[in-house]
This record gives structure tokens, C-alpha cells and sequence, in this order.
């Protein structure tokens, strides 16, 4: 079996996208607010039918309104399957952010023995998945259409400010606990910008970290590159195109039908993105795009390409003083500064040798930070030969990752 050209495959679905934003604008659809996005989810089958109920587990589908009008959804898995896992009470919760470009699938992408949610589930945890605000199950909005650009007027800033608190304060009052948070990529991102900032912190009971993104100057992913250094992002968003959207007819039905191509291995499509990933099988892949990629705003992927760019961490840059004084009464943008995580708080943090988005030196910049965290409080690991994707898809995340991260928890008051 020959391995698919996986450079070239990318570039030319960027372009496509590129393409087809030009010339190919959706119609708005009629709807809004939590009402109408519970009808579409219900619809669809929704996740807990899917992918959760399916494989014998209970599941439960929460709507999340954030202060500027967002409708999250969000999944609950309450029980284990098992008999013993069935009994326990206080269970405590668990917190799920999945990345950028994905959605809570993105955690389930393996068999059921083999997948993060319901490990925990079956480890006697009360496990909760988010979906970000723009992806499938999580379009709807109070009062604008999500086809109106001022929907998409948003950087991993307002998932930050408001996203995460609101789902934290939502988790937090349905169980009466402080939560366990779980990260992966921008999921990691997020919450540490708010523990930079002091927030949520009376919510929290640890943070995981997984392929942490704190600094991205050193990333050698080649997509990432590409559209940062060719101005990609601002050059769409210049025109009006303020939807980052890869996931369109077009562009998923090519490449789902060059994927099943008996003479065509896909398995490394990943690696221009994320790095050469060690132990993903074809078939995951294949189920990956049947869900992923989800779509984000354009001005979240303008503020990751200035991180790129400057190597720094700050809020978002309107690259206009006036503006920046508008929004920030400073004619810079502010800085997340990392070394103000608080020093006592029980963090997991795991990283791959091979990870082209969470790179190496990238993750030592903030391991720089965490320095002076007390050593009991942190556990860090290193997996040389794991890249992004491995740590959602890789056939021994379970033994690798997963099975460490749970002796964790365990082991937390």
C-alpha cells in the first residue's frame, strides 16, 4: 500500500477552501439561540447517541449559555457501565476541552476500552465534554445567526473570558465539586491563560495538559507555517471571510474518497499539521473524518499565527494602537504571563518528542515558567516518539498517557 502524497493533499485542500470561500458563501439558516440548537442536535442523533449511548453508557446533553450569547453543548457521562462503577455517589467531575478544529468526538475517537472519557467514567468519575462555541453542536447563539460575521468575531481570548467560565460555573453547580480539568492543545491554552490570570481557581481541582500550547514560536508544522508566514488568515479575513471552515462539501468528500482508496494509506495525513504521529491506524483515520475537522473563527487562527510569528503569548493584536487602546486601554495587547500559575496547583502535563504544533523547545519555554511549582504538585511526561495526534488517536494512549493520568487523579484528595 502506498502512502498518500500527504504534503500535496493538504496544500491543495487549503486551496480548495481558499477557492471555495471566494465564490461559494452559504445561505444563513433560520434559528438561533438554545431552543433551536437543541432541535438541530436532536436532528442529527446528537453525540450521546452516537457515540456515547451506543457503546452501553448514559448520557446526558446540557446547554451552556456564556455572557456574550453563546450556546454551548455540552455532554455529561454520569456513570460507568459497569455494575460497581454504577453504585458510586460524589462522583468527581471531570472536565473534557477538546482542541482547535475539533469537537468532543475528538476524545472518543478510539474503541470504547480504549478511550479517555470512558476510562474515567469507568474510574469512578463524573466526566464532562465540551464542545467550543462554532463547532456542529455548539453553533447556536442568544441573537445572532451563525452565519453573521459578528457571530465569528472571536479569538481563543473570548473562549478564555467566557467560554471556560461559564462551563466551569455549569459544571460546578450541577455536582457541588471543584472540577478536574483535561486539556488537549488549545484546550490547554485555555485554561492555562486563565490560571495566569487568577481565574477559575476556586472552581479547580487540577489541570492535565495534554500537548500543552503556551508558545508556538518554535512549531514546525508545516500547514502552520504556511498559513502564517504567506499572511493567509488576514489575507481571507481582509475579505470578509471571517470562517475558518475545512470541514465543506467539497473539500471532506475529496478527500474521503481518496482515503478509501484500497491503494491509498491516509494514515499520515496528519503529519503536515501535527508532526509525524507514531501509532494511528488507518481505520481512525477514516472515523476522524467522518467528524473532524470542525470549523473555528478566522480571527482565532490570525491570533495562533501571531504567536507563531512573535513567540509570545498575549491577548489578541488589532496591529493598530487606537484599537488596542479601544479594547485593552493600552496600545499593545496584554500578556498571559505563565510563571503566575498558581505554584501549588496539582497539574499533569505530558508532551511528544515528535509533536510539530506543541513543540519541544516550545514546551520547555513553559516548563521554564513552572520551574518553582512545588514537585509534588506537577508530574511531567515526556513521550519521544508521540506527536499531536497521538494523544487522541494513537493505538496505546490508553497504556501510554491515559492509564498515568488516572493513577493522578487517584492519588488527589
Amino acid at each position: 500500500m502506498k502512502p498518500l502524497n500527504t504534503i500535496s493533499l493538504n496544500y491543495t485542500i487549503l486551496l480548495i477552501f481558499c477557492a471555495q470561500n471566494l465564490f461559494c458563501l452559504k445561505a444563513p439558516e433560520n434559528g438561533t439561540g438554545e431552543a433551536a440548537l437543541a432541535a438541530q442536535s436532536s436532528d442529527r442523533g446528537g453525540i450521546c447517541k452516537s457515540m456515547v449511548e451506543s457503546n452501553g453508557y448514559d448520557c446526558e446533553e446540557h446547554w451552556v449559555i456564556t455572557k456574550d450569547g453563546y450556546v454551548l453543548n455540552v455532554l455529561r457521562i454520569p456513570l460507568g457501565r459497569f455494575v460497581g462503577c454504577r453504585k458510586a455517589r460524589n462522583r468527581p467531575p471531570v472536565l473534557l476541552q477538546h482542541g482547535m478544529l475539533l469537537d468532543a468526538r475528538s476524545w472518543m475517537l478510539l474503541p470504547t476500552k480504549r478511550s479517555l472519557p470512558f476510562n474515567l467514567a469507568d474510574n469512578g468519575y463524573d466526566v464532562w465534554l465540551v464542545n467550543s462555541r462554532g463547532t456542529e453542536c455548539s453553533e447556536g447563539h442568544t441573537s445572532l445567526n451563525h452565519y453573521d460575521p459578528a457571530y465569528w468575531n472571536w479569538s481563543w481570548d473570548e473562549l478564555v473570558a467566557y467560554d471556560l467560565p461559564a462551563t466551569f460555573q455549569y459544571v460546578y453547580n450541577q455536582t457541588g465539586q471543584k472540577l478536574h480539568f483535561v486539556g488537549h492543545s488549545q484546550g490547554t491554552l485555555m485554561v492555562m491563560a486563565a490560571m495566569s490570570r487568577d481565574q477559575l481557581l476556586n472552581m479547580l481541582r487540577s489541570a492535565a495538559l495534554l500537548c500543552p500550547i503556551a508558545y508556538l514560536g518554535h512549531t514546525t508544522s508545516l500547514l502552520s507555517r504556511f498559513i502564517t508566514d504567506n499572511f493567509i488568515a488576514e489575507a481571507l479575513h481582509s475579505l470578509g471571510l471571517y470562517k475558518f471552515d475545512l470541514n465543506d462539501l467539497i473539500t471532506m468528500r475529496t478527500l474521503k474518497i481518496i482515503c478509501r482508496i484500497p491503494s491509498v494509506d491516509c494514515s499520515n495525513m496528519f503529519t503536515p499539521y501535527t508532526g509525524q504521529n507514531c501509532c494511528i491506524k488507518r481505520s481512525k483515520t477514516e472515523i476522524f473524518l467522518d467528524h473532524q475537522p470542525q470549523p473555528t473563527a478566522m480571527k482565532n487562527v490570525i491570533h495562533m499565527c501571531q504567536m507563531v510569528r512573535r513567540g509570545t503569548l498575549t491577548m489578541y493584536d488589532y496591529n493598530d494602537c487606537d484599537e488596542n487602546i479601544k479594547h485593552y486601554g493600552q496600545p499593545t495587547p496584554p500578556a498571559y504571563n505563565m510563571t503566575c500559575i498558581p505554584n501549588d496547583l496539582p497539574i499533569f502535563l505530558s508532551y511528544g518528542g515528535a509533536d510539530a504544533l506543541s513543540d519541544v523547545n516550545d514546551v520547555k519555554l513553559l516548563l521554564d515558567c513552572l520551574k518553582h511549582h512545588d514537585p509534588g504538585k506537577i508530574v511531567v511526561q515526556y513521550i519521544e516518539s508521540y506527536a499531536h495526534a497521538d494523544y487522541l488517536m494513537a493505538e496505546k494512549a490508553k497504556e501510554d498517557v491515559y492509564d498515568p493520568l488516572i493513577v493522578f487523579l487517584n492519588k488527589l484528595p
